[in-house]
């Protein structure tokens, strides 16, 4: 690691807030992984008749266990369990239930208890199950927008800033038509002719979020393209491909990267809104938005609001400490500072 970077990831863990937030949110994101393995209707592990299966990894029809049907077996089926138990055993996960598992024997929306940690929703649903999912598909749905947007503005900015001229001028002139399409209204239209889904929605989003990163690279490569260093390698004959990425383009990076927590929080957001009002995942998938509307749905359920409410709070609150730790991190001002009271 060089002394530079070094001083980065000091003046990062410097800030503690930042840095714990971090730590908690990894922690957090960890565990929604892993979610089949903390929440799920099928055992981790079962012993059976000198065998060992994996119900979370492979299919195993009822008759393997001694039933009758080909099927699936539905382990929590008391005559299936009742099977297992004559020739072994099994393992459940913390929670013996998965996102869409159906709790029986409970009112819907059921209240808090020790066998549903934070209740049920109003179909009987296990909040924490559905928790734990949502989280997950969240986080995902916004570093995976995230990601493709970085790539697609950094490089439309850096052939923007870096050539000028009429590229940036029809360029800009691009954005501005293409920023004003209304994009909620765009996805209402085609809500109604095709189903959405995570990749649709994703694509859709990608479509404009692009341009959040533009210009910023555009400001850094204008700035950077009549150095002293990059006339050397054009008269050195270097390519123009080279200086944009290898010489221009990590001086921009580092505006790009303060950005990325408070963009990923705007991703997670955007996604929770447009699933709270209806325009986002499929119904039945496990999502924060949806988690909102059932707070919204059953107010006699107060459990159901608080939990989404929290949850939102915490992962935005994380994502901001972090996004600050980060900026503080990559501030030239404080980099300078470490590096003067170092020597």
């Amino acid at each position: 690691m060089s002394p530079l970077n070094r001083r980065r990831l000091a003046n990062f863990k410097a800030n503690r807030r930042g840095y714990i937030s971090l730590l908690i949110f990894g922690l957090l994101f960890v565990i929604s992984l892993l979610a089949e393995f903390i929440a799920n209707d099928k055992p981790l592990v079962i012993f059976f008749d000198g065998s060992l299966l994996f119900p979370i990894f492979r299919f195993y029809p009822e008759t393997r266990l001694g039933g009758e049907f080909p099927s699936e077996a539905d382990y929590r089926d008391d005559y299936v369990t009742g099977l297992i138990e004559e020739k072994g055993w099994m393992i459940w996960p913390p929670i013996p239930y998965s996102y869409d598992t159906v709790v029986f024997g409970r009112p819907a929306p059921a209240p808090p208890s020790r066998q549903n940690w934070l209740g049920t929703d109003d179909q009987s649903r296990d909040v924490v199950a559905r928790l734990i999912y949502g989280f997950r598909i969240s986080v995902l749905f916004g570093l995976i927008l995230t990601f493709f947007s970085i790539i697609i503005g950094v490089s439309a900015g850096a052939v923007q800033g870096f050539f000028g001229g009429w590229i940036d001028l029809i360029f800009q002139r691009f954005m501005e038509v293409w920023g004003a399409i209304p994009r909620l209204y765009l996805l209402i239209i085609l809500s109604s002719i095709v189903q959405p889904n995570f990749w649709w929605l994703l694509g859709i989003l990608l479509l404009f979020s692009w341009m959040a990163y533009v210009g910023v690279v555009r400001a850094e490569f204008l700035r950077a393209r009549n150095f002293d260093f990059v006339r050397a390698a054009r008269a050195l004959g270097v390519s123009n491909m080279v200086i944009m990425f290898r010489h221009v383009l990590p001086n921009a990076v580092v505006a790009t990267i303060t950005f990325l927590p408070f963009n990923l929080s705007s991703a997670i957001t955007l996604l929770t809104a447009l699933d709270f009002l209806g325009f986002g995942l499929p119904p039945g998938s496990p999502s924060l938005g949806e988690m909102v509307t059932q707070g919204r749905n059953n107010l006699q359920a107060p459990w159901l609001g608080l939990t989404s409410f929290f949850t939102l709070s915490i992962m935005l609150v994380l994502l901001i400490f972090t996004g600050e730790a980060l900026r503080d991190a990559f501030d030239p001002q404080k980099t300078f500072v470490a590096r003067r009271n170092q020597s």
